[in-house]
């Protein structure tokens, strides 16, 4: 009866890291499966900027604009690289399906749980 109280949690620990790198528990804790695409903290501004035109420009071959994230847009303010970016490679993502590998963006991208809409700043 001992053995099976302590390998019990064991089980669960190594579920629990067996799940990160396939997007089991995200989905498990989401329950809905609403995620969106953020540019992670740690990435450097040349490669925030780059994220930047590479969703930009393939949100215009799609029809749309990055018009939010420019001045007097609704995701303008804050004006960081950061905040423009998280913006515009979620847009990337939805328009993907949310694949996981559409947020990738050469490693600067980040699934999250969380909406990360702001007063008039709306993530689809």
């Amino acid at each position: 009866m001992a053995n099976s109280t302590v390998s019990l949690p064991v089980f669960f620990c190594l579920l629990l890291l067996l799940s990160f790198d396939s997007g089991i528990l995200l989905k498990l804790a989401n329950g809905q499966g609403k995620t969106w695409c953020v540019a992670k903290p740690s990435t450097d501004d040349s490669a925030l900027a780059s994220d930047i035109e590479s969703a930009c420009n393939y949100i215009g071959t799609k029809g749309g604009n990055c018009k939010p994230i420019q001045p007097g847009g609704a995701c303008y303010d804050p004006n960081t690289l950061i905040n423009h970016a998280s913006f515009v490679m979620n847009a990337y993502y939805q328009d993907n399906h949310a694949q996981e590998h559409a947020c990738y963006f050469t490693n600067s991208g980040l699934i999250t749980i969380s909406d990360p809409s702001y007063g008039s700043c709306k993530y689809a």
